[in-house]
């Protein structure tokens, strides 16, 4: 016999996190859940199977921010994702992840040669991913991270530092594959080489005004100003 369930709105699992939206959803199974009243999750967003969403280090830290991690609304979280908050992931609204995404803001440090590294904890730089980002299957998402809006990041990347809005990324570590100009189109990172046109707007009245011509008319569009 399977077994299915999910943590939903109304549901005594969800009262434990600090905001749990409408429409949302955790599938069953899950992997790793604690620090529930740190996680907030928006409204119509799905969180699919075997997936950790975690803050702080363990469930009994008592140091752990308010709003550690924050969801917006319609988000998809890919299965075997996990997402590890110590001080501050924000992922923006219609971010989908896909499948084994990891994303944290806490590293271990290995200043103390004498120290083990995973005991060299506390070294926490915040994660932001805008909205409307897509993100790649086996993607990490490193601390200090801030991701524009409308991201591409593809599969398998490793990705840290900045990146602007509307750009599309890969590799190991990321770097900037193209990127959207305004009134140009997709371009290269070094400005070269148009990739995809950005096309005009088309207004009604152009369309009308088309319409109305005959052939002569219509074929002397191409011609240059002035002739």
């Amino acid at each position: 016999m399977r077994v299915t369930g999910a943590i939903a709105p109304g549901t005594a699992a969800a009262e434990r996190f600090g905001s749990f939206g409408e429409g949302s959803v955790i599938a069953f199974p899950t992997a790793t859940l604690y620090g529930e009243a740190q996680i907030h999750i928006g409204t119509g967003t799905m969180v699919s199977t075997w997936c950790t969403l975690a803050a702080g280090y363990s469930p009994t830290q008592t140091t752990v921010p308010p709003r550690a991690l924050v969801i917006g609304d319609r988000s998809v979280i890919g299965m075997r994702s996990g997402i590890v908050a110590h001080e501050s992931v924000v992922i923006g609204d219609d971010v989908w992840f896909g499948q084994e995404i990891y994303v944290t803001d806490a590293n271990h440090g290995y200043q103390d040669p004498h120290t083990p590294p995973g005991l060299q904890l506390g070294q926490h730089e915040p994660v932001v991913i805008g909205d409307g980002t897509w993100i790649g299957h086996g993607s990490v998402i490193l601390p200090g991270t801030n991701i524009g809006k409308h991201v591409v990041v593809a599969a398998g990347s490793v990705v840290r530092g900045d990146i602007p809005d509307r750009a599309v990324i890969g590799g190991v570590p990321a770097r900037i594959i193209r990127r959207h100009e305004p009134g140009v189109g997709w371009v290269r990172p070094d400005g070269t080489g148009d990739v995809t046109p950005e096309l005009p707007t088309v207004r009604p009245e152009d369309l009308a005004r088309l319409a109305d011509m005959d052939d002569d008319e219509i074929s002397r569009l191409d011609e240059p100003p002035g002739r």
